[in-house]
């Protein structure tokens, strides 16, 4: 079969998804959203699924693994169990609240909606919906735009739930959200999820998510997060995603800025079969800061492509971009850093650095650092690094009688330690630090406590 009828097949797989289930998804969903579904899929039928000659998308192939046959839940699965029967996070003293979704669907029989006395409101994307219409309607599908973007058009069709977050104007949400992504099924497993996160004016949060899968079957997550940053806010956001390698995962996370707003993102890609995480920035507001970096470890046959845009649209703006990955055996990764300067954004000062370390002479990086700069009073610079250990430096700590192995995991763990020293909770950077040296030591470095032998 050729790569323009696979495309076709799964197109057409997905759109009778559609249509044959349309009552059911639009159940849960105001009018307007479910408007938006219909656009969504309009877009997602023009557009199909990316192909080879897509620059965007030319060195990971989507095409196969959307092709397959996939169970598909439309509303919350009447699955009971106790949570620390099956999972439980293993880091030490994390002060967080902890919000689980179950197979892309809020998890929570007690209460959908926290509303705080300070006015900050989290959890069920579905109820918030309904309860907060306005909010929607001024945010809901206004960052992660569908018209050019496949992957995102079928989320916006499909997806029925998510994580919601709202902090007033001058509100803090004290503690740290942790929002836990589990996969459990008994079969192959399609689940598309949704977040939307907005922070008014001088607004502050912190989100901590994590990617996990408890099921030896093969699961497909294409999952899109929204994130308004209103002027003067902060928002920090680390992602960490482990699951096994018969697990693929397509991020794509949209974040608006406005002026004084301060954001950073650090997603940390310790295990899965195929990782895409797309991230783009739109810096909207002038002196507003991004911050976004990346540690991934890849063996065996495992894929990772990380895909940041990040676009200066007003002045005096700054944004670094720091990504880094280690690759081991038949592995293979991807970078693409794009830096998009406007004409009218003057004094901007934007950095990206993605280096990596082949670990093998079958393992192999791509990376593509770019600028697109059309205004005149800029800084920016870009450089990347495709290399192996310093067999200098890996000679010197030899000559001091440490060992071959324990000098090569010295010199790994120093090169990643650069990404993880920007994790801002202490105790989180602490155990991921932890994961990272298990996995460098090709220890199975799941955070839960998972029966499963990993392929």
């Amino acid at each position: 079969m050729n790569i323009d009828l696979k495309i076709a097949d799964a197109t057409s797989i997905l759109t009778d998804l559609f249509e044959g289930h349309k009552q059911e998804i639009f159940a849960s969903s105001p009018d307007f959203i479910n408007e938006l579904r219909i656009e969504a899929m309009d877009s997602f039928n023009r557009l199909k699924l990316p192909k080879r000659n897509d620059e965007n998308y030319k060195y990971t192939w989507l095409t196969d693994h959307f092709n397959k046959e996939f169970a598909y839940s439309f509303h919350p699965e009447g699955i009971e169990f106790e949570m620390d029967d099956i999972f439980k996070c293993d880091v030490p003293e994390l002060d967080t609240e902890v919000i689980l979704v179950l197979n892309g669907f809020f998890f929570n029989p007690y209460k959908a909606l926290t509303r705080l006395p300070n006015g900050i409101v989290y959890g069920s994307l579905s109820a918030a919906s309904r309860e907060y219409p306005e909010l929607f309607r001024k945010h809901f599908s206004r960052y992660a735009g569908f018209e050019n973007n496949s992957v995102v058009a079928l989320n916006t069709a499909l997806s029925q739930d998510g994580v919601f977050l709202y902090v007033p104007q001058d509100r803090i949400c004290e503690k740290t959200l942790q929002i836990i992504h589990l996969s459990l099924s008994e079969q192959p497993r399609m689940i598309n999820h949704r977040n939307l996160f907005i922070l008014e004016e001088h607004a502050q949060a912190n989100i901590l998510i994590c990617d996990h899968t408890l099921s030896p079957h093969h699961f497909l997550t294409n999952s899109v997060t929204e994130i308004f940053a209103g002027s003067n806010s902060v928002f920090d956001i680390t992602r960490v995603q482990n699951e096994h390698n018969d697990a693929v995962q397509v991020t794509n996370t949209h974040i608006r800025q406005m002026g004084h707003s301060r954001m950073s993102s650090n997603y940390i890609t310790l295990h899965g079969g195929l990782v895409r995480n797309n991230l783009n920035v739109q810096l909207d507001g002038m002196y507003s800061d991004n911050q976004s970096a990346g540690l991934f470890l890849a063996d065996r046959t495992q894929h990772i492509d990380n895909f940041v845009t990040i676009n200066h649209n007003q002045p005096d703006c700054t944004s670094n971009q720091l990504y880094k990955g280690i690759l081991d055996d038949h592995s293979t990764g991807a970078f693409t850093g794009r830096i998009n300067v406007a004409r009218d954004a003057q004094k901007t000062a934007a950095y990206q650095k993605n280096n990596n370390l082949l670990l093998t002479n079958t393992a192999k990086m791509h990376t593509r650092p770019q600028l697109e700069i059309y205004a005149d009073d800029v800084k920016c610079s870009h450089g990347a690094t495709v290399g192996q250990l310093n067999y200098d430096a890996l000679f010197y700590l030899r000559s001091r009688g440490i060992p071959e192995h324990e000098s090569r995991h010295l010199l790994m763990s120093a090169f990643a330690i650069e990404v993880l020293s920007l994790i801002k909770i202490p105790a989180l950077k602490e155990r991921i630090t932890d994961l990272v040296e298990k996995r460098l030591r090709g220890e199975l470095s799941r955070c839960n406590n998972c029966k499963m032998k990993c392929r």
